[in-house]
């Protein structure tokens, strides 16, 4: 039997990228995962490749109806959670000379309101003892231009990990928050000219500590250890960024 096998795993944003690799790390330890993606396509891709093995469900993080409806969902599906990875999230490069109420607006309900009322609609479902896990950003800790908002949103996100892990002691959830570095995922190739994308991603590693692109399967085993491992650790950030947020 795999060691995560009964396991219950929510992942919010699992419809690609990082959440997809996770999904597809813990089904293959026999958890029972449900993912969620915003988007019809990203769902129906999801579905395609995950096949029978996942529950993929539409939710956007950014409408509380669609939260209330996916805590009803995960009742359904599940009955209750052991770790919930509240991964949903968007950026966007704006200056802030230029930022607007909308881009403001767009980007705070997703990565803040969206992170907050998940957890908060979720949190009856989870089991005592069970886990919540963040996924937070370097920008929490340095200012890089162009991504004011993102930055203050992430930095609401750390935050919510302290306040949220204190609140869920009496049951003995542990919160924290995985801090990922630039991950190989595929996106600069998919929204980037092809010299653009090299270009953006030599700067990325010359710029790294660690001169590499992460993986994704490298988040998902740090997602396993702040879900399972870890059982004395809350309130925590973990960064898996190469040194990026340290040195």
């Amino acid at each position: 039997m795999a060691r995560l096998a009964g396991k219950k795993i929510v992942i919010t944003g699992g419809t690609g990228g990082m959440g997809l690799v996770t999904a597809k790390y813990f089904l293959a330890e026999e958890a029972e995962v449900l993912v969620t993606g915003s988007s019809e396509l990203t769902v129906a891709s999801a579905r395609s490749e995950l096949g029978t093995t996942a529950f993929v469900e539409r939710s956007d993080t950014s409408v509380l109806s669609d939260i209330d409806t996916l805590a009803t969902t995960v009742k359904e599906r599940l009955g209750a959670i052991d770790l919930l990875f509240v991964n949903a999230g968007v950026t966007k490069y704006e200056p802030f000379e230029s930022a607007t109420e909308e881009v403001y607006d767009r980007l705070t309900n997703i990565n803040v309101k969206g992170a907050y009322f998940t957890v908060q609609k979720l949190a009856p479902l989870i089991v005592d003892n069970g886990a919540v896990i963040f996924t937070t950003s370097v920008v929490n800790v340095k200012g890089l231009a162009g991504l004011s908002v993102y930055s203050a949103n992430k930095t609401a996100v750390r935050s919510m990990t302290r306040t949220i892990a204190r609140e869920l002691l009496p049951r003995g959830i542990r919160v924290n928050a995985i801090s990922p570095g630039p991950i190989e995922t595929g996106i600069l190739d998919r929204s980037m000219p092809a010299e653009a994308a090299e270009q953006t991603k030599a700067g990325m590693i010359a710029n790294n500590p660690m001169k590499r692109f992460g993986t994704a399967d490298e988040i998902a085993r740090a997602v396993d250890f702040l879900g399972f491992d870890a059982t004395f650790t809350t309130g925590a950030e973990l960064t898996v960024d190469g040194g990026a947020g340290q040195l």
